[in-house]
């Protein structure tokens, strides 16, 4: 089995369950931290000749990170392509055991157990926790409806402010996101790297979570920690 991974979380989650089996990932597919395979460009811009090239038996994209014109190309080509869609944490689950079985895991690995039963019941915070959640800056972007960012959020308790936008990633003037007061600004480390030094200075007054982007936004084995660190990164700002 030969396989190309376009999607940074499904890399680790294969890389860990199925060594060997990878043959490519994207430049931006930085776990296992010893992944040593050919880098075919990004998740917007992959290299479709040299992923044809590398004779993978399948390709695996997600209907978020990847485009859908690389990917009829990728088909076009005669490669086989697994889409995956995942909007929420339950569909994390289902989507991960898919992506494994397609890809030759004997069973289930053991961090997926891990994680099923760390999401079973998460520890929450007090309930109407509201938040802000920049992903960019310059403009300013936040989460909206239907993510699994926010999903993962609302199932520790915490409830975005623009989860009934119509858009998935609105564009949010500065202003109306420090009038709307949340209890937390959240903001990760991807996709926009927001540091101590870049981001908490832009709402004076609100209590900002810096968090592990990865826990936040990837659905692999980070899933059976992220309740735990995620949850810590939020108390910690509360306080």
């Amino acid at each position: 089995m030969r396989v190309v991974s376009l999607v940074p979380s499904l890399t680790e989650a294969v890389a860990v369950s199925v060594p060997g089996v990878l043959v490519g990932a994207t430049d931006w597919c930085g776990r296992p931290a010893d992944l040593d395979v050919t880098r075919i460009g990004g998740t917007k811009n992959p290299a479709l000749e040299r992923i044809v090239g590398l004779r993978p038996d399948l390709v695996l994209a997600n209907e978020e990170e990847n485009r859908a014109p690389d990917l009829a190309a990728l088909r076009a080509a005669g490669v086989e392509v697994l889409l995956t869609e995942v909007r929420d944490v339950p569909q994390a689950f289902v989507e991960l055991e898919r992506v494994l079985r397609a890809c030759g895991a004997a069973g289930r690995p053991r961090w997926l157990d891990e994680a099923r039963a760390a999401w079973a019941a998460p520890p929450a915070l007090p309930a109407g926790t509201s938040a802000v959640v920049p992903i960019w800056r310059r403009p300013w972007m936040v989460l909206g409806r239907d993510t699994f960012a926010g999903d993962v959020l609302a199932r520790l308790g915490v409830g975005h402010l623009y989860a009934g936008h119509a858009e998935r990633y609105p564009r949010v003037p500065l202003e109306e996101l420090r009038a709307a007061a949340p209890d937390v600004v959240v903001l990760p480390d991807e996709p926009y790297r927001f540091t101590a030094e870049d981001g908490p200075e832009a709402f004076p007054g609100l209590p900002c979570a810096l968090v592990d982007g990865r826990h936040l936004t990837w659905y692999g084995p980070s899933l059976a920690t992220a309740p735990r660190v995620l949850g810590e990164a939020l108390r910690a700002a509360l306080r």
